[in-house]
Parts: structure tokens; C-alpha cells; sequence
């Protein structure tokens, strides 16, 4: 049995899939976990995060938009 449980660390460093549906804002905070939803929001003001749009007043996230912007995260970091 202790051989099924995994440390944080190694959990923290596997990255999970995303999901195949559309991400909400709240989605984002529990991925990233940011302090609040108004970060997203502020993100989306400044066009500094990832590309989202609306369905109807609802905030959507394209799974696909969300990993190419946090690849163009990492790129921007020094190695």
C-alpha cells in the first residue's frame, strides 16, 4: 500500500491532463491556485493571461489556449 502513494512532491511535479471540456475562471484559480477569481479577471483586463471568451456573460477557457499560454510562460523563463 505504501507503494500506491505517491509524495506531494511527486504529485506536484506530474502534471495532469487537462480537461477535454471548457474551463471556467474557477477552474483556473483551483489550477493555478490563485488567490481569488478576480486574478483571472484582472489577468483578462490586462491581456496578460490566457485567451478567453464569452458564452453569453460566462467566461470560457479553451483547454488548448490555456497550455499554449503557460508554454509561452515557461519559454519566458531562464533555464
Amino acid at each position: 500500500m505504501a507503494d500506491r502513494r505517491r509524495s506531494s512532491a511527486e504529485t506536484a511535479a506530474a502534471p495532469r491532463a487537462l480537461p477535454s471540456r471548457f474551463l471556467t475562471p474557477d477552474d483556473l484559480v483551483e489550477m493555478f491556485e490563485l488567490p481569488s477569481v478576480e486574478t483571472v479577471y484582472q489577468w483578462r483586463r490586462k491581456r496578460t493571461g490566457p485567451r478567453g471568451f464569452r458564452v453569453g456573460r460566462h467566461l470560457r477557457f479553451d483547454p488548448a489556449d490555456v497550455q499554449a499560454w503557460v508554454d509561452a510562460q515557461r519559454e519566458g523563463v531562464a533555464a
